[in-house]
């Protein structure tokens, strides 16, 4: 893969070739800063239009608490999936990247996958540091105008190209005629002037009457005195001869006594076949709407045996010196059909069960050296701020919040009155409940995203949030209310903690293919490392959501002290079950694949396997520990 420039661009376009398993050069259009800056706005205006919208509604429905707590979870979902199920689910296009004519794809020219989108968007949260000026650096200096979840995910941004572009007015009838016999009469118009006749009659329709009507005079000038027999009516004559010029065009031509005038081939060559070209782009745009499910087998068969014949059908025009709007055509011609073949609706999509149930605990598994890696950056501060605190109680003062002091302090009154901490009363716990889930979610979408920085931000999550943990539960053995503080944290806090260990795991995997990527180069070994780190993400996410139901139904209930540790062995059951059968999986995957240890990885056909980072992912995805 590498840059190129059309000559005829702007000297500010800038053009990414692609080279596609048929080894066919494809040039995709890379979206500038402006054109990015103006969807993204759009999109941000309409996110958060659709937030406005539904807090007016949560403010309606008043004490109804069930429907406030649900009104939270559609907040955070609208928040963090917006831009994840537009670009995965509608081709890479928001609605504001559909108003500016750009769509997001991988950087093979492949459509987009869910677990790109879903790595690009959570690294947004990096890019969008002090008022997104990082992203904006990134896209004006980067050779490829990538953001730092476009480096993450292997993907670019691209210009539309138009899909209703033809090379001309089309035949009435798709010709019958052999391609290489010699067709009676030679062309009387030159290749330039048969270009312009095409050219002007193609935009006719478009041009307001002066302007038709001093076109068609100009023509008529040109080649009036060569065709004294001609129709009166100049727009019915010139139509005429473009039709007969084309016709003429298709066979190999010869010279005659006094006319020795020969059709160049690339001439022949693209009036013979473009009427084949247009009728499989029509096809190829459908398909990749639909999706190659909508064939017959025959049918697809068919079709991609006519992709590969007009992606050769490229390389034979450029090798003719074909004029460069034929070039640009059939660029877009293989474009379409080369999306409609590799495109993501073209493979036959994994079960969502099978995703959460097997991938994201064989994910945890293999990945593992990395989440203790991450439970250590959070135990070792936890137990630090423990004891400092109970060594100098006075400094809970200084660095705990003065609501978590309040609680502390108003703790033994409360558990006099036999009042659990942070107890609500239960209309109040499906808001609770919802509340928590989103935060919590939240901060491993954070830890995960900050990996991109080298594991910096990862690690000062995990050890704030260690030492904060360690401090509060100083705290409240000061006052001799651990007992107390621990009814409240028992349940749900095996599955929290793990979610938040396997989220940092995560970032740290995409820390460490950024700084020690081994045999791959840093680009491949980043976009292997954030493929296989996004279903740590979905693990995590997947725990936390039932930790903070949990929290908000259990924990912070009045239920019995009893219940609340049967709750808490029964997530440590269900934690190993989900783990146990993950591993079960990887197991499955090694005997299918013998002597291979990239049990972690996504399948093949979310992406090229001709590129490095695709092959790579093949061999060896989740490396054994971070070392190596």
């Amino acid at each position: 893969m590498r840059r190129a420039r059309d000559p005829l661009a702007t000297q500010f376009s800038r053009l990414l070739a692609v080279e596609t398993p048929e080894h066919v050069v494809i040039q995709l259009e890379l979206a500038g800063l402006g054109s990015r800056l103006a969807a993204a706005s759009a999109d941000l205006f309409l996110l958060f239009l659709a937030e406005w919208l539904l807090s007016a509604v949560m403010s309606a429905a008043g004490d109804v608490y069930w429907l406030r707590a649900l009104g939270v979870a559609i907040g955070f979902a609208i928040f963090w999936g917006y831009f994840v199920l537009f670009e995965t689910f509608n081709g890479g296009r928001t609605p504001g990247k559909q108003l500016l004519g750009i769509r997001v794809v991988m950087e093979t020219g492949h459509p987009v996958t869910w677990a790109a989108a879903v790595v690009r968007n959570l690294v947004r949260f990096v890019d969008g540091l002090t008022f997104f000026f990082l992203g904006f650096l990134m896209v004006l200096f980067h050779s490829q105008n990538k953001r730092l979840g476009d480096i993450a995910a292997g993907t670019i941004v691209v210009r539309e190209r138009p899909t209703d572009v033809t090379l001309g007015r089309p035949l009435a009838a798709p010709s019958t005629t052999e391609p290489d016999v010699i067709e009676p009469g030679i062309p009387q118009l030159s290749d330039e002037e048969f270009r312009l006749l095409g050219q002007v009659l193609d935009r006719l329709e478009t041009l307001g009457p002066d302007r038709q009507a001093r076109f068609v005079a100009e023509l008529m000038n040109r080649f009036a005195a060569r065709f004294p027999d001609r129709d009166p009516d100049a727009l019915v004559f010139l139509t005429r001869l473009h039709a007969e010029e084309l016709t003429k065009r298709r066979g190999r031509g010869r010279g005659g006594p006094g006319a020795p005038v020969t059709v160049g081939s690339g001439e022949r060559f693209v009036t013979r076949k473009r009427d084949g070209w247009e009728r499989f782009r029509q096809e190829a745009v459908r398909i990749e709407r639909v999706g190659l499910k909508s064939l017959a087998p025959p049918q697809l068969l068919e079709f991609v045996a006519r992709y590969r014949e007009v992606a050769a059908d490229l390389a034979r025009a450029r090798t003719y010196g074909a004029e460069e709007r034929v070039l640009e055509y059939l660029g877009r011609v293989v474009t379409a059909g080369h999306n409609a073949v590799y495109g993501l609706r073209s493979v036959r999509r994994r079960r969502i069960g099978q995703l959460i149930a097997r991938e994201f605990p064989a994910a945890v598994f293999a990945a593992r050296a990395y989440v203790v890696t991450a439970s250590l950056l959070f135990a070792v501060p936890a137990v630090a701020g423990y004891t400092l605190i109970r060594a100098q109680p006075d400094l809970a003062y200084e660095v705990l919040p003065p609501e978590m002091i309040a609680r502390a302090e108003e703790g033994q009154s409360r558990q006099a009155e036999g009042i659990g901490y942070a107890e609500q009363e239960s209309p109040f716990l499906p808001l609770m409940a919802s509340g928590i889930i989103a935060n919590n979610v939240q901060i491993a979408f954070v830890a995960f995203a900050f990996g991109i920085l080298g594991g910096v931000g990862t690690a000062v999550t995990l050890i704030l949030n260690g030492m904060f943990f360690g401090a509060v539960v100083g705290l409240f053995s000061n006052f001799h209310l651990a007992g107390w503080l621990l009814t409240f944290v028992v349940g749900h806090g095996v599955l929290e903690l793990t979610a938040i260990f396997v989220a940092g795991g995560a970032g740290l995997m995409v820390a460490r293919a950024l700084i020690a990527p081994g045999d791959l180069t840093r680009h491949d070994a980043l976009i292997v490392s954030g493929r296989v780190a996004v279903r740590l993400v979905g693990a995590a996410t997947c725990m936390l959501v039932l930790a903070g139901t949990i929290e908000g139904f259990e924990s912070a209930s009045d239920a019995p002290v009893v219940l609340k540790y049967l709750v808490s062995s029964a997530s440590v059951v269900l934690l190993g079950l989900y783990l146990a059968n993950g591993y079960r999986y990887l197991k499955v995957e090694e005997k299918a694949r013998p002597g291979r240890e990239d049990v972690a990885r996504p399948p093949v056909t979310e992406g090229p396997r001709h590129t490095p980072w695709r092959r790579a992912e093949a061999r060896a995805v989740a490396p054994a520990h971070p070392g190596g």
